[in-house]
């Protein structure tokens, strides 16, 4: 059964694709700000993305597949947190 997600707004639809678009941001931190798996920004970036954006966003996530999953990623380099990111805080 699939799981109901709540409506989401410009600005919180904004900040999942800049998070999503992000290389050291894994999609742990995702699903834990705003309750979205994987499956669910990869849909929501197909949806919301023209195709060839779509295409290249995919290919970067392949390619930085360590750093995109937290599991698999090793912090001892230290956390990235972009400019924008201190906005929300």
């Amino acid at each position: 059964m699939a799981q109901e997600l709540a409506p989401l707004s410009e600005d919180d639809l904004d900040r999942i694709i800049g998070m999503a678009w992000e290389d050291r941001t894994p999609f742990d931190a995702i699903k834990l700000q705003f309750g979205l798996t994987e499956q669910h920004v990869r849909n929501l970036m197909k949806a919301t993305l023209k195709p060839g954006s779509y295409r290249l966003w995919r290919k970067r996530v392949e390619a930085r597949s360590a750093l995109k999953h937290g599991k698999v990623r090793s912090f001892s380099l230290g956390r990235y947190h972009s400019q924008k990111q201190k906005l929300f805080r």
